[in-house]
């Protein structure tokens, strides 16, 4: 039988690393085995402020790869700047009060004169290449895949001039996402936003979301079906670890200056000054992206001896963390707009078999999930006291050699399920 061709567009792909790849990478994987056959349309010269090239190895060798040239002005700024452009394409915004002259500069530039975003220049090129390309391949499914949010420029475009099915894939919310208002927005570009994300919503035929909550917040602005596709882990068969020997506390992937929790760094400081033994067990295992407010609250916590800055690790080796450290840490920003993010690295750590400690907004689509799958502890921002008993017990736990999770019901999030639906979806 021969297999339905769909053309997905996305920004993120090898050797793009971070977690905006592993979505689309892994859709791409098992689809075939659901009777479709991916084309991926992808720039040729990205600038991708992460890189991984042993993603390579994950890309299906039954997907067709489309690419064209891309102008980004981030290739300009960062002449001026190199890692303020990387910094900010990746999503680490300086704290306000601590934003220079230059910052400031970029982040208004970023926000005023790219609507959606530095990608937006991809549109034109990308509709007059994959028009041409769609008639010539009787291709009549098209799915885009943001942020960039300029990708779903193209998916209406392409609606507008041809006879397809168009899905409007949503890794992240447009204009609800918490950094959103640091981009310095003047009312035109703001409302410029707005409109852009009503036209998407309003044209796509179907609009896919990875949260409850983001669902909600687009039901207000359409009327066209939306899908919650959460996102998983995949079943890779991965090598056994033995566990660190040290009570480690690992977070995994960009903390944020947001993402600062000092209810966390506080409990440690008081377990350290009661309990004898507990400093010289303790290990704090940063791995990606770390602000430099992080660093310096870690610092003035005095907590510095015990920390272990690992920086960027390839997926591979993330995924080898997360299944040693004792504890796997999950903090999202403390604000009503990051509700609806359910960080991709969530199901990963869900299936590493350690237990989750989860800090994060009163009502969190992500809250749910790990409470319902056992996989871990949610605190609001404001349960200090708890979260330190919490941390206390499982340290016990790691003394008696007996702390791990036992997560219930996670085969639900395996990509190849989470594919299924998405095949569905489309046929």
């Amino acid at each position: 039988m021969e297999q339905k061709k769909i053309l997905i567009i996305t920004y993120y792909w090898p050797p793009a690393g971070g977690p905006g790849v592993q979505r689309w990478l892994k859709f791409v994987k098992y689809l075939p085995d659901f009777g479709i056959q991916p084309i991926v349309y992808i720039p040729e010269n990205p600038t991708y402020p992460i890189v991984d090239k042993n993603l390579f190895k994950e890309v299906s060798d039954k997907a067709i790869i489309l690419k064209q040239k891309i102008f980004e002005p981030y290739q300009l700024a960062s002449f001026f700047s190199k890692n303020k452009t990387k910094k900010i394409s990746s999503g680490i915004i300086p704290n306000q009060k601590k934003q220079s002259f230059l910052d400031k500069t970029f982040l208004w530039i970023r926000g005023n004169l790219f609507i959606p975003d530095a990608r937006v220049f991809w549109v034109k090129p990308s509709v007059s290449y994959l028009e041409k390309y769609i008639q010539e391949n009787n291709i009549d499914t098209v799915i885009t895949s943001g942020p960039p949010h300029s990708l779903h420029l193209i998916g209406l475009e392409l609606k507008q001039k041809l006879n397809i099915k168009w899905f409007a894939d949503f890794r992240d919310p447009w204009t609800t996402i918490g950094y959103h208002k640091s981009l310095r927005l003047s009312n035109y570009a703001a409302k410029k936003h707005k409109t852009l994300e009503h036209q998407v919503l309003n044209t796509a035929d179907t609009i896919i979301v990875t949260s409850k909550t983001t669902k909600k917040e687009f039901e207000a602005i359409t009327g066209k079906p939306i899908a919650v596709i959460t996102n998983g882990y995949d079943d890779e068969n991965v090598e056994k670890q033995i566990l660190d020997t040290k009570f480690s506390l690992a977070h995994i992937g960009s903390f944020l200056s947001e993402r600062n929790p000092s209810i966390l760094w506080q409990s440690l400081v008081e377990l350290i000054n009661e309990i004898p033994d507990f400093k010289s067990h303790l290990e704090i295992k940063l791995i990606g992206a770390v602000s430099q407010e992080v660093l310096e609250t870690i610092s003035q916590f005095k907590l510095n001896s015990c920390l272990n800055n690992l920086g960027y690790v390839s997926h591979e080796e993330a995924i080898a963390h997360q299944r040693k450290s004792q504890v796997l840490l999950l903090i999202e920003i403390d604000s009503k707009d990051t509700k609806s993010i359910i960080p991709g690295k969530l199901f990963e750590y869900m299936v590493s078999n350690r237990p989750i400690i989860a800090i994060g907004p009163k009502d969190s689509d992500f809250a749910d999930i790990i409470t319902t799958t056992n996989t871990g502890v949610f605190f609001k921002y404001s349960e200090k006291m708890r979260l330190k008993s919490v941390i206390l017990d499982f340290y016990n736990q790691f003394l008696q050699g007996k702390l791990q999770s036992n997560g219930v019901g996670l085969q639900r999030y395996s990509r190849r399920n989470l594919t299924k639906e998405l095949s569905q979806l489309i046929n």
